[in-house]
């Protein structure tokens, strides 16, 4: 609550020719889904199953992390979109709206049904931000490509959504347990949540909807929409622990091959926003493999990969954004020695860049620490491939901000625009959670 009226502060200091009215009722609305939730949530020990009275929300530690990540994310959201503000526009007011209460409803389900409408429902705001607010023509084919790659993957989730209640006439996520080896069953159940996170195969709809988004939906697409994917699996893990000892280690091997190309395709990369892209999918399989030990470390990392890889992943996006706004170019053969032009900004792309490179006190570092040990203990033979990956994730990040921040400057740029106290208070909003948080790890010790 505290933050949403400092953050609310800032909108009155900062911006003075927003419709304040506008903001009021967003506030209100912000605040009074968090009252309800809050009131209306109980804990899964309260369900009351002797006189069949439950309630299809309820909350622990790892779903309330994730709410109060999408709530600062979501806010941090309208801190960009000063520019669409400053023409009142109800439209996009509303699907920020909406998107913040499909997805607390989402993350606070233990219904599976429930689950799983509330996680296709999120499709619809972030297609509307895409194909509303997008840059180019492309992004028609990649807000397509999108909603193709996740309905196609969710259908046979569907099925056996259908299928489980027929067996167990329950869908409560808890009470469910899945007992069979069918591989056909395994896949039906996992290609969903494969998809969104998303594992290499079945990543193409992410570095084409993160370039052709604007930059509000660039943050909420690495911020949130591919923690849903993550969260998803960890619940679904939990129902099948036995099904998924036996199949897990081709989901494994195949993350961790290609978060290993991914690496090297990121040291490629000219378009800034590309890059980024790419770095999601390579931090998205090293927590896909550690999920999947089944480990209690693998399972906390992933959870702590979740909320460092949300905040990092989203201050990114909005460091590219800014110098693309003074620029009009992601490309870095263009943006070069910015350390020159804005000395004092340069700081935040090395605390950020450091941040994504897993530097203390980073919450990354903790993750990734977790991560790693969860596999190694699971094969000590991947340790090889675990190496070459964090030595080019570190590679690629030292790439994106050298070329950027050093060199010489293009003559024919024209920087007359400086950076504003906004969007430094943007970043810091970003690094400050990620650096801070592993103060709060034990809570979940």
């Amino acid at each position: 609550m505290m933050g949403l009226i400092f953050l609310l502060m800032f909108y009155f200091m900062f911006i003075k020719k927003v419709d304040k009215n506008l903001i009021l009722i967003n506030y209100i609305f912000t605040i009074t889904c968090g009252y309800f939730y809050m009131v209306f949530n109980f804990p899964l020990n309260m369900i009351n199953l002797w006189m069949n009275i439950y309630y299809m929300f309820s909350m622990d530690l790892y779903s309330f992390g994730l709410i109060l990540l999408t709530g600062l994310i979501l806010e941090l959201m309208l801190l960009t979109s000063v520019k669409i503000f400053l023409k009142n526009n109800l439209l996009y007011m509303y699907i920020m709206n909406m998107l913040l209460l499909i997805l607390i409803l989402c993350f606070s389900s233990i219904n599976l049904m429930l689950f799983y409408v509330m996680f296709e429902s999120s499709l619809i705001p972030v297609f509307m931000l895409i194909m509303g607010w997008g840059f180019q023509v492309d992004r028609i084919q990649a807000g397509f490509y999108m909603m193709l790659y996740t309905l196609i993957g969710s259908m046979p989730l569907f099925f056996m959504i259908i299928y489980l209640y027929m067996n167990n006439n329950s869908l409560m996520m808890n009470l469910l347990k899945i007992n069979q080896f069918s591989f056909l069953i395994y896949i039906f159940l996992v290609l969903a949540f494969l998809i969104k996170m998303p594992m290499y195969f079945v990543h193409l709809w992410l570095p084409k909807a993160h370039v052709e988004a604007p930059v509000m939906g660039s943050m909420i697409l690495a911020g949130i929409m591919l923690k849903l994917g993550s969260y998803g699996l960890m619940r679904i893990l939990l129902m099948m622990v036995s099904m998924s000892m036996k199949f897990n280690k081709i989901i494994i091997i195949i993350s961790l091959m290609g978060g290993l190309y991914s690496s090297l395709m990121c040291l490629c990369q000219i378009d800034m926003k590309m890059l980024v892209a790419y770095s999601s999918v390579v931090h998205m399989s090293l927590l896909m493999s550690g999920m999947m030990t089944l480990f209690n470390w693998g399972m906390f990392g992933g959870y702590l990969m979740m909320l460092s890889h949300g905040l990092c992943s989203s201050g990114m996006f909005c460091l590219v954004n800014i110098n693309y706004e003074r620029l009009m170019s992601r490309s870095l053969y263009i943006n070069k020695g910015l350390i020159n032009y804005f000395p004092s900004f340069s700081l935040m792309w090395f605390l950020l860049c450091s941040s994504n490179m897993s530097f203390p006190p980073s919450l990354n570092l903790f993750s990734e620490i977790l991560l790693l040990n969860s596999v190694i203990i699971w094969s000590k033979l991947i340790m090889l491939i675990l190496m070459v990956i964090l030595f080019l994730s570190a590679s690629y990040t030292l790439y994106l901000y050298s070329y950027s921040q050093h060199g010489k400057m293009n003559s024919f740029s024209n920087l007359n625009e400086s950076i504003n106290i906004l969007e430094n208070f943007l970043i810091l909003f970003h690094w400050i959670p990620l650096n801070g948080l592993y103060l709060f790890l034990y809570f979940y010790l």
